[in-house]
């Protein structure tokens, strides 16, 4: 049930007016052996996912459990077969209303199996589509025994603050007549009287913080007598008194010192317009009291209260209650616990995780007086990037099938080999479940359990940095999912309030996900250069990679994306600002931005500082499927920047695989076959030299250097995908492996990969580029087609070359020689001898396939023109030779094609063979003179 995560608006215990409305029984005290009807309606979800499931009129379903206790796990039996949330569960087939509404009717113990001799005490329940993309939150159903029962029908809250001098409505339903009484402090206050209902109105005071006790006590007179009872509280609104901040403390948790057996720490929360917190806890019990009513400060910003008597290295559970209706976790806690989530959190992921506390609803915060800290190994930050940098975005979930920190480290070597200089990891903040791509984050201090504790990620980055191999985080500050607590703070029953001082109520862009944050706020700005200084610091990250950057901006341009991605001066100054307190933390750092926006803006971000996310995907995918595509975006130059900081890439977790795409989607062409994998990979070499070879930084998504073959859209976009470290010991896949490797490793030792002089001819179906240098001259010329091409090349100068994968010696003539590459040939040139790699990486030798420009092809005494031929070859055979002649065109693969015998009786036989119909690409013409065979290479365009 990983998938799951729960909105609740209760505490202590108490279910919300909200989730009533949203959930209903038929009958109303449902029992666990008759049978009951549910009914939802969609429209009070919550769960931003259900909007998906806003106006369906089928394919919904329920996914739900029972419990044997009103308050332990209500999905502890489940029915029989409910295992793939990803599929639809026939027996929880929902029946439309219409509307928006469904119901299912069933008998809990049936439905979910629980054994005669246990009770079922409540259900949970959530409505889902069939594939599981859309779904409600989590509800829960209580389940009464047979006889009397009562209903609290309002107030809603088991707690609750009213006004002085007020009057407080109470409704309660009982499920037979008996006879009722309600008291206040044991007081009376109505006449006992024998019915099903109760309505009263009762007086709150007007005396401030003072906690009363309701009960209902409802009786039956005949026999058997049975008695039960229900209890609430109620408080006038407290005043808070009015202090300042103690010196030198800031928002969220303080430790201010104490004694060796008694710790000190003041809790700091900003909340402008509320009225009141308390701060509740395993210290109270969660019972707010008078001294736990925060103080506020004069300027009515914030609340604050000092703990004393705390136990040093003791972790506490805490929350914030709001205005007496609700309790959220602490927005800058460094630790949460999640009473949905970590129960599926392995102990060998997260040893020793403390259990989540009895008597606490939602979310909780932890704070730890005291605690040790990490003794960091390497105190020796990475330097500024390079345009050599090779950073390799990586998700934890699915780069190790443990899914954890030390798991990655145990990679580190593989990494270290291929070349890697910076790893960029997903986002690792608290997110939305234990299984995300991370860009629903909840609590933006906290890294998520999921991978392991704090100190596993500290000693990730540190054994990083022993490799020398910097770490970027992921940063997600464009928005934040509902659990986040200033949304929840901050909100109108559909989307933030219009006074958010973070959100704004709509986004200003057409692709905000979740809730958008509003970057030209002043609380906005110190939380953003909160959040990016304590990463930087606490954890040492060397940068970050933000995401959706262009979405931080208050013009709203609704659903235009063209005008959301236009010059945009004041995003621009946002950025500004956020980099001069980026450098003023570590000028050394990665900051990278994933914009999109008009050139002009990227250009200005870029000579700031700022590496910009180069996306070349589609053309790169284009290319190796063997399509005419222009990859020239890699290069700075084309875009007209001044410096080299395009962190270009053809994969990232964003984009579809090349080589998914290559062996699904290639080109075909006689019996060359793209969509055969050994092809694909070796047209994936292609590639990689194209991407790598242009100066600048470059960017590698996780196991593309071996080949990942998996959609991007298997098990859903955002959903696991399979993690294929056996891909390693295929020799194929190793081989384009070492291409990377050996590619990576020219980038980053030879200066003429990282030349400000060079030029790209990226256009093309054949693509060509130049890096000139005063040591080396690099010339790099690579076939996309699927089909022989003859090309003009542009070697730099005539004279000896050297071929970079054979380190053989090519002799260069005419440096405009027409050239004849093969489907998916490429060579990598060097006017200087350059390391030799492994031999056999790539299956072309260093001998190129020179045809003399503007001049029929001459083979011994045999001409054929034109050459390239567009319908006819004409043959002229000059020999002395009498005899019989057999003419044979044979493809690549040495099949006949076309074929003629014909009597030459002088020294001259001139004939014409008809090429109109043959497909594109390079032929072999052979002619049988008696015992003497000549051949030549026939290019047919």
């Amino acid at each position: 049930m990983t998938r799951r995560y729960i909105l609740l608006y209760c505490l202590l215990g108490f279910m919300s007016e909200l989730l009533a409305q949203a959930v209903t029984t038929l009958p109303a005290f449902p029992t666990a052996d008759a049978e009951i009807t549910l009914v939802f309606d969609v429209k009070q979800a919550k769960d931003t996912r259900a909007q998906g499931l806003l106006g369906k009129t089928s394919d919904v379903f329920l996914w739900s459990g029972a419990g044997s206790t009103a308050t332990g796990d209500a999905f502890q039996f489940q029915p029989a077969g409910q295992t793939n949330f990803s599929a639809p569960f026939e027996p929880g087939r929902m029946t439309s209303l219409g509307n928006d509404r469904w119901q299912i009717k069933l008998v809990p113990r049936t439905y979910f199996g629980v054994p005669a001799n246990t009770p079922i005490r409540r259900l949970g329940v959530l409505l889902k589509s069939g594939d599981g993309r859309a779904q409600t939150e989590d509800f829960f159903v209580t389940i009464y025994d047979a006889g009397l029962n009562i209903t609290r029908l309002a107030p809603a809250q088991k707690n609750l603050f009213v006004e002085p001098n007020a009057t407080l409505p109470v409704r309660y339903r009982v499920s037979q007549r008996a006879t009722l009484s309600l008291t206040v402090d044991g007081q009376a206050v109505n006449p006992t009287t024998e019915s099903d209902t109760i309505r009263a109105d009762l007086p709150t005071g007007s005396e401030p913080g003072v906690r009363k006790t309701v009960i209902l006590r409802a009786t039956t007179s005949s026999l058997p007598i049975q008695s039960v009872a229900d209890t609430f509280f109620f408080t006038v609104r407290p005043q808070p008194t009015i202090a300042p901040l103690p010196n030198g403390v800031r928002d969220g948790v303080n430790y201010v010192g104490g004694t060796r057996n008694d710790a000190t720490t003041t809790l700091v929360l900003y909340a402008p317009k509320k009225n009141f917190v308390y701060a509740i806890g395993e210290f109270n019990n969660w019972t707010p009291g008078p001294q736990y009513l925060m103080n506020r400060t004069p300027d009515g910003d914030r609340y604050w209260l000092t703990l004393t008597g705390l136990q040093p290295g003791r972790e506490v559970a805490y929350q914030y209650w709001v205005d007496g209706s609700l309790a959220v976790a602490d927005p800058y806690a460094e630790k949460i616990l999640d009473p949905n989530n970590d129960k599926f959190i392995p102990a060998t992921t997260y040893p020793n995780l403390k259990p989540y506390p009895a008597g606490a609803t939602g979310i909780v915060s932890v704070f730890q007086p005291n605690q040790s800290s990490y003794v960091w190994q390497s105190n020796v930050l990475p330097a500024r990037p390079t345009t050599g940098e090779i950073v390799y975005e990586l998700l934890v979930r699915d780069f190790s099938a443990a899914r954890t920190y030390q798991a990655v480290i145990d990679s580190l070597p593989y990494l270290k080999r291929l070349g890697v200089t910076t790893i960029e990891l997903m986002p690792i903040m608290e997110f939305a479940g234990n299984d995300s791509w991370g860009y629903n984050p909840i609590f933006f201090f906290a890294p998520d359990k999921a991978y392991g504790t704090k100190n596993d990620l500290k000693r990730f980055i540190d054994v990083c940095h022993q490799n020398n191999i910097k770490v970027v985080l992921d940063m997600v500050l464009n928005q934040a999912d509902f659990e986040f607590p200033y949304v929840k703070l901050y909100w109108d029953g559909t989307k933030p309030t219009a006074d958010s001082p973070f959100f704004n109520p709509q986004a200003t862009h057409p692709f905000s996900v979740f809730f958008d944050f509003n970057h030209e706020s002043p609380a906005t700005q110190a939380f953003v250069e909160r959040v990016n200084r304590y990463w930087l610091t606490e954890y040492r990250f060397d940068g970050f990679r933000f995401d959706l950057s262009k979405g931080f901006t208050q013009k709203n341009t609704g659903g235009d994306v063209s005008a959301w991605s236009a010059y945009d001066a004041s995003r621009i100054a946002i950025w500004k600002r956020i980099y001069g307190q980026l450098t003023a933390v570590n000028p050394n750092g990665l900051y990278i931005l994933e914009h999109f926006a008009e050139n002009r803006e990227e250009q200005e971000l870029a000579e700031l500082g700022f590496l910009m996310w180069g996306n070349e995907n589609g053309g790169f995918r284009n290319s190796i499927k063997g399509f005419t595509a222009n990859i020239g975006g890699i290069s700075y130059k084309q875009r007209g920047w001044s410096k080299p900081n395009l962190l270009g890439y053809a994969e990232s977790h964003d984009e579809e695989r090349l080589v998914y795409d290559a062996v699904t989607n290639g080109r075909t062409e006689g019996s060359y076959n793209v969509k055969s994998l050994p092809t694909a990979l070796e047209r994936a070499k292609l590639a990689a030299a194209f991407l790598l070879a242009v100066p600048g930084p470059r960017l590698i998504w996780q196991f593309g250097e071996l080949g990942y073959d998996i959609s991007i859209n298997q098990n859903g976009r955002t959903g696991a995908k399979p993690i294929k470290w056996d891909y390693y010991q295929d020799a194929n896949r190793l081989k384009l492996f070492n291409v990377y490797k050996n590619l990576i490793e020219l980038k980053k030792t030879v200066p003429a990969f990282s030349t400000a002089n060079f030029t790209a001819d990226m256009s093309g179906i054949v693509k060509q580029l130049t890096l000139t240098d005063a040591s080396n001259t690099i010339y790099l010329i690579g076939n996309f087609d699927a089909v022989a091409q003859l090309v003009e090349a542009a070697f730099p100068t005539p004279g000896t070359w050297y071929d970079y994968f054979t380190g053989q010696p090519v002799t260069v003539a005419n440096p405009k020689a027409r050239i004849v590459l093969q489907p998916g040939e490429f060579h990598l040139f060097s006017s200087q001898k350059l390391p030799i790699p492994e031999a056999n990486l790539v299956p072309w030798t260093a001998a190129i396939t020179l045809v003399t420009a503007n001049e029929p092809h001459a083979a011994g005494q045999l001409i054929v023109s034109p050459n390239p031929a567009d319908s006819e070859l004409h043959i002229d055979l000059r020999s002395a030779y009498r005899g019989a002649v057999l003419f044979s065109l044979r493809d690549g693969n040495g099949r006949s094609i076309r074929s003629l015998r014909v009597q030459k009786n002088t020294d001259q036989l001139r004939h014409t063979l008809d090429v109109a119909e043959l497909a594109t690409g390079l032929y072999i013409l052979h002619v049988q003179q008696g015992n003497q065979q000549t051949t030549a290479k026939v290019l047919k365009r």
